[in-house]
């Protein structure tokens, strides 16, 4: 068995990929790569799917290119499945990766799939480690192209192109040769032939350097993330925790926040998001600031987070008659009150207990011109000034809901209960708002 099966082999042993009986999908573009992983897998008597997308980037040759795979696999018994791609996708590398990833997660589940092998090697690795030296990266991007992540694995990562053209030659592949390869355009094309060859001018071996440096910001990226989830645990989204932190726990926090929400960043970017949390750290409403067109991050005293521009659902609903109703993901309920409570509820509380001598409200969003009567208070108030005055922010109180009557405000639910409903002799009612189950 050459060294480059037996490589491939022991990392599909090591995650237990040829055990687990389970169909294997992988990309096939019919390049060095991908032909020689797939050789290998026939080699070694591993069932598995050849995956191709044709980006349709250069008409008949990409078709060509398409037959090819086609054929090398009914040659080989091999199952193939393919798309071509609309000529209204950019034709750009960014557009391109996003558009095959796609399709390869469509395949997955078409397929019923949890593994599907690339063919990446270590010539990736190392040009994509020195693209993002030069776009600007931290050890996050320095840790390049994973050998697992998710459904993908990458059997040849630490194998060398010129190990690869070796085998090729040797078990008389003929593989593809894409002529987009060669246009220098394509920011990894610069690198591979007028970049790299410049870095062996200095040292011969730059790409196991580059590699080792990799993996040594990998191992040094686990032990950042070991500690981070203790701080964010410990943290949580209170702004008073993250501002005790020290400045590279909040950058790291920020980082992860983007992430998370899919987010392009820059340190730019993280830094003013984490001078906006601290900036608003003593406000009692808070505010937001925009992070992208459609995503805001908000921050007061006590906590930060993330909001998007989404409209939230307006609801309005009758209530006429005891009994539950359901609404917005929650259940409100309105019963007759059999026993006089020793302790009245908070007007935090989702409960409240009032006197009615009817029923016949709306439960709903707030509306321009509602009003209310707070309790305890003399005359009504605008309810904008009255949550206002309660620092509620912006975006809770647009998803807040409220028992009204026409445009009075009887309970601002969790806030405040209106002199109107308020118990003079005894309870009649009791109000109780809860989130539906599931």
């Amino acid at each position: 068995m050459s060294s480059i099966i037996e490589t491939v082999n022991l990392f599909l042993k090591k995650y237990g990929i040829t055990s687990s009986g389970a169909k294997i999908l992988l990309g096939f573009s019919g390049g060095y790569d991908s032909l020689c992983l797939l050789h290998i897998l026939k080699e070694l008597k591993i069932p598995v799917i050849a995956i191709h997308l044709n980006h349709n980037w250069r008409g008949e040759e990409s078709k060509k290119d398409e037959n090819f795979c086609k054929d090398y696999c009914k040659k080989n018994n091999i199952e193939f499945y393919s798309k071509t791609l609309s000529d209204k996708i950019a034709k750009t590398e960014t557009a391109a990766r996003e558009a095959r990833y796609e399709f390869f997660e469509e395949c997955a589940q078409k397929y019923n799939s949890k593994y599907f092998l690339t063919a990446h090697n270590a010539d990736d690795n190392a040009e994509t480690v020195l693209y993002r030296i030069i776009k600007g990266t931290g050890i996050s991007g320095l840790s390049a192209i994973q050998e697992k992540r998710g459904i993908f694995y990458r059997p040849l990562i630490s194998v060398y192109r010129s190990e690869i053209e070796q085998y090729c030659s040797e078990n008389n592949l003929t593989p593809n040769i894409d002529s987009s390869n060669s246009n220098i355009k394509y920011k990894r094309n610069l690198i591979r032939q007028k970049i790299l060859p410049k870095c062996e001018i200095i040292n011969q071996n730059c790409k196991e350097a580059i590699n080792s440096l990799s993996a040594i910001a990998q191992e040094e990226n686990e032990l950042i993330k070991e500690y981070i989830k203790i701080q964010k645990e410990k943290i949580g989204n209170s702004t008073k925790e993250f501002i005790k932190a020290s400045d590279a726990v909040q950058n790291r926090i920020i980082y992860e926040i983007f992430l998370k929400n899919h987010i392009d960043y820059d340190r730019t970017s993280i830094l003013r998001i984490k001078d906006f949390i601290k900036t608003n750290s003593n406000s009692k409403s808070g505010k937001k600031c925009s992070i992208t067109k459609n995503v805001f991050m908000f921050a007061n005293e006590q906590y930060f987070e993330i909001l998007t521009q989404n409209t939230p659902d307006k609801f309005e609903i009758s209530i006429t008659k005891e009994g539950t109703y359901e609404v917005a993901g929650y259940v409100f309920s309105i019963n007759k009150c059999s026993n006089t409570p020793l302790k009245y509820p908070e007007d935090k509380d989702l409960t409240a207990y009032v006197e009615l001598s009817e029923i016949n409200f709306q439960l709903r969003n707030r509306k321009a011109g509602d009003i209310i009567h707070p309790l305890g208070i003399l005359g009504t108030q605008k309810l904008k000034k009255y949550l206002t005055n309660k620092k509620i922010p912006k975006h809770i109180k647009d998803e807040m809901l409220f028992l009204c009557k026409g445009n009075e405000v009887l309970w601002a639910i969790g806030i405040g209960i209106s002199n109107s409903i308020k118990v003079e002799t005894k309870p009649t009612h009791v109000l109780k708002l809860a989130k539906k189950e599931g």
